[in-house]
């Protein structure tokens, strides 16, 4: 079976369905709403101690050294994406709710993922260790550069980053990554030799998280608000917003005078939004009925992202050998 084929069976894709597909059936409502709310909460904490305990601090110091290739990058994922997502937001807000269009924006200035940066940049024969160490430093500059950048760019009226906003953020967020920073001397082996579990718990979390903000959305009328027509521009959106991501890195990076090698990092480490930090973000951005329009973009790119870079890398591959 041809590797990009057997990637559309990726687990992730699967738990976001079920996720989604759960909430779409049985949404939590009333005081259910508000325990799975606080078991999300819970579970993005411990998230988010475990990504501090796993991501060595001395890849994090050599990725900021490397500031010909992670300059870039950051321009890259939080100037040129979040443009491309507010300009998008307008084209989507001609066809879908308000805040679905809100959520390109939020799309936008949203980090790359780790795992796929990792695993595709290693299939298609790029320069890995760069790629990986690059994600993972966009990702830990994401927690505190996404919300600041998303409350700019849609303004006071979307969304509210008062004190209390900025506190959520920091101990859901920030205080457990800072706590898995200071213990990972001792945990890191640890989690490293028990990583197939580990990358389950990634799942279950941003599970749970996806169907917390999507049975809100239920709750106040998604499918009502979703027509077909506005559900295939949705769609089409989504994947103009995908293939320019992705053709102007490539772009970019060519621009930037790198080796076949880093360009392909810099594909893989840049254009792929994480679910992993977009889900538990608007968990605590938004209110749990407007949470799981905001996500709809995400959700949808990231499917789409899992199934077009698996072919991409294969196809990177084979020219490198040819």
């Amino acid at each position: 079976m041809p590797r990009w084929i057997a990637n559309l069976a990726d687990p992730m894709i699967a738990v976001l369905l079920i996720a989604t597909s759960l909430a779409l059936i049985l949404p939590a409502s009333g005081e259910t709403r508000e325990v799975a709310q606080i078991v999300s909460n819970v579970s993005i904490f411990l998230l988010f101690l475990i990504n501090g305990m796993r991501i060595a601090r001395g890849e994090i110091l050599n990725a900021i050294g490397n500031w010909r290739f992670f300059g870039p990058l950051v321009l890259f994922v939080f100037i040129g994406m979040a443009a491309m997502g507010t300009g998008f937001s307008f084209l989507a807000a001609l066809y879908a709710a308000p805040e679905i269009a809100l959520g390109f924006i939020f799309l936008g200035v949203l980090p790359s993922t780790i795992q796929s940066a990792t695993s595709y940049t290693t299939l298609a024969g790029g320069n890995a260790a760069l790629s990986v160490v690059g994600a993972a430093l966009i990702n830990i500059l994401g927690v505190f550069v996404s919300a600041p950048l998303f409350a700019a760019l849609a303004g006071s009226a979307a969304v509210d980053l008062g004190t209390d906003t900025i506190v959520r953020i920091g101990m859901i967020l920030l205080l457990p990554f800072v706590i898995g920073q200071t213990l990972q001397g001792f945990t890191r082996s640890w989690l490293i030799e028990r990583k197939s579990q580990v990358v389950w718990l990634d799942r279950v979390v941003i599970g749970i998280a996806v169907y917390v903000a999507m049975s809100g959305a239920v709750s106040q009328g998604l499918m009502s608000s979703m027509s077909p027509a506005s559900a295939g521009w949705l769609t089409l959106i989504t994947i103009a917003f995908l293939v320019l991501a992705y053709s102007l890195a490539w772009k970019l990076s060519g621009l930037s005078g790198y080796a076949r090698g880093d360009r392909i990092a810099f594909v893989f480490a840049g254009p792929q939004k994480s679910v992993a930090i977009g889900a538990p973000l608007a968990a605590i951005l938004f209110e749990p009925a407007v949470a799981g329009f905001v996500i709809a973009p995400l959700l949808l790119y990231h499917l789409l992202q899992l199934a077009v870079a698996a072919p991409l890398a294969t196809r990177f591959a084979q020219q490198s050998e040819g």
